[in-house]
């Protein structure tokens, strides 16, 4: 650490209902629960070869950042935490196998972020200027060709040693993915921040709203699936089998569609094209244990019902996203007079929003898409481990580690893998009966200024009070407006077909897998995120009021209570308790 020890905030390194193992050097960070990604426990292997933090060594080191050398997981009672090791850190930090062996991690010369610093201005405005169109012609069509090759490989359903071999280059797919994540990131946010930096300098403040808005997309990935299953809305509606078949229970709906020439036709034509293009998605894509629409199109006809139901209006709420970017525009630049500093903030804002796409297209590509091929190719070892008699169920492959895996297919008396496996499932059940704490280790102000902390809403949430009025949940204003509804909590897709028209929707988190509900709901509140994380970014565009990083919504708000949530103010009033009302 540095040689100035920092003012210590607050410190939590355990307790008896969730107690923390520390290695050397980990309890004096600040760690915080990744419930953006992964509000769950997760499984040993994902924790070893799936998670986003991977590769943030070779970020960090790239760009020699001055706030951080690198950022790193730790697995504690089965949750994802993370922290930000400091740019002047002198310790080596633990490793998972899989990083030990192929991402081998030594302390950073602390002297590297000051004399770097020119290169990191120099170079960081160019990444910002010039990744829209290295994404579009060189890096995109890198990893379509990569999931081709996977994709192939699979069809094949080669024999194991042969998906032994497929499983490293799936890892290396992987790596290569979310270093052009990470090279995407860094652009992205040297040209917000260079955005906000103009706004300060040329209008005297920055609306954290406004930029928020002014992050909103139209012409993305996410955007052409809704748009596609609103076209197969709207054919179903034309055709009295198809719309039969839709209105029948939710288990009957594959069997009616099977059963009849039209039915057969809607499936070969729309729903498995669709299920191959947008269906590497699951209920939470940084996971390997949640099957994917892929192969669990469940989630698809269930989308589609619920369009039906709402009678969506894809046009009109494209528009709606479309002429609200064209309001913030204007909000921003209207008061501004011509001259240099117009210029200068047009240009700034030209730059940030020309990224705006690639948010939700980094999640398509490399969040869903590449996470999915290692968990596509995970299972098919998982299936011929079964037919080996190793296995009960080719879903368990995924409750080993790496290195215990990779024995177990060259040598199965190497690993018992039924009692890991039984072992590890009864851990997970108890983690997530658990209620893990939003941070630990230790709280300083160095620590709560990391940058990217924002996402998940820090470093207001360590300072917001947990004090605050019972009847009355604090949090990030995410999306303007005021609405009032009947609280609907949900934790799982099985539950989506039980939230209603004009219901509040409050769960620990949403990913793009939750879009199917959001045509529902009159508004949101989570218990993680910033206000650039994936439910204020979608409330947005769907006009829905939220409010984010409340840290205790599915705490404190049940089902069935009425709610008023201020999206601008970022309150929650829970004006009904629904026991009171009963």
């Amino acid at each position: 650490m540095s040689a100035q020890s920092p003012e210590v905030l607050a410190v939590f390194h355990g307790s008896d209902a969730f107690p923390i193992d520390w290695a050397e050097g980990e309890r004096e960070l600040f760690w915080v629960l990744d419930d953006l990604h992964c509000p769950n426990p997760v499984s040993p292997m994902f924790f070893d070869i799936g998670g986003w933090w991977l590769t943030c060594d070779h970020m960090f080191r790239r760009f020699a950042t001055p706030f951080a050398c690198d950022w790193i997981a730790k697995s504690i009672n089965d949750y994802v935490y993370t922290a930000a090791v400091p740019a002047d850190a002198g310790v080596r930090v633990e490793a998972t196998e899989y990083q030990a062996r192929y991402v081998p991690r030594v302390p950073r010369d602390p002297e590297q972020p000051e004399r770097l610093a020119p290169y990191l201005d120099w170079t960081l405005p160019h990444y910002a200027e010039s990744f829209t169109a290295g994404w579009r012609d060189r890096l995109r069509p890198e990893i379509e060709r990569n999931f081709a090759y996977l994709d192939g490989r699979l069809a094949e359903e080669p024999p194991l040693l042969e998906l032994a071999v497929l499983l490293e280059d799936a890892i290396d797919v992987h790596d290569r993915h979310w270093k052009i994540h990470w090279l995407l990131n860094f652009g992205q946010f040297a040209a917000t921040m260079a955005l906000i930096e103009t706004m300060r300098e040329v209008r005297g403040e920055a609306n954290e709203t406004l930029v928020g808005r002014l992050q909103s997309s139209v012409d993305d990935r996410n955007w052409d699936s809704i748009e596609a299953l609103w076209q197969m809305k709207e054919e179903i509606k034309a055709d009295e089998e198809l719309t039969a078949a839709f209105a029948a229970e939710r288990d009957e709906v594959l069997p009616r569609l099977e059963a009849s020439e039209p039915g057969r036709r809607f499936l070969r034509e729309r729903l498995d094209p669709y299920r191959l293009e947008f269906g590497n998605r699951s209920i939470w894509s940084h996971e390997f244990v949640y099957p994917t629409w892929r192969e669990q199109p469940g989630p698809i006809v269930e989308a589609i019902r619920s369009y039906l139901a709402s009678d969506y209006d894809y046009p009109a709420a494209i528009e709606g996203v479309r002429r609200d970017l064209e309001a913030a525009v204007e909000e921003l630049m209207g008061p501004v007079t011509p001259g240099a500093d117009r210029d200068r903030l047009l240009a700034a804002l030209q730059r940030a929003t020309a990224m705006n796409p690639l948010t939700p297209d980094h999640h398509f590509f490399i969040d869903q898409g590449t996470n999915a091929r290692l968990r596509l190719v995970l299972v098919a070892i998982g299936r011929r481990l079964v037919e080996a008699g190793l296995l009960d169920d080719p879903e368990d492959v995924v409750f080993l580690r790496y290195n215990e895996l990779r024995a177990l297919m060259a040598d199965p008396s190497a690993v018992a893998a039924r009692d890991v496996v039984s072992q590890r499932r009864s851990e997970r059940e108890a983690a997530i009966a658990l209620r893990p704490p939003e941070w630990a280790g230790t709280a300083t102000a160095e620590a709560l200024a990391f940058p990217y902390l924002a996402n998940w809403g820090f470093p207001d949430r360590f300072h917001r009070s947990l004090a605050a009025a019972r009847e009355e949940v604090s949090g990030l204003g995410a999306s303007p407006g005021v609405a009032e509804g009947t609280a609907r909590l949900v934790d799982s897709p099985e539950q989506f077909d039980s939230v209603e028209e004009g219901d509040i929707l409050v769960c620990k988190m949403t990913n793009p897998a939750w879009v199917i509900v959001f045509t529902k709901i009159a508004g949101l509140v989570t218990d993680s995120g910033g206000v650039v994380s994936h439910p204020a970014v979608l409330s947005r565009e769907f006009g829905i009021p939220s409010v984010v990083g409340t840290s205790v919504a599915t705490e404190r708000i049940a089902t069935g209570d009425r709610l008023r949530v201020d999206g601008t103010a970022g309150t929650v009033a829970i004006l009904e308790r629904a026991a009171v009302r009963a």
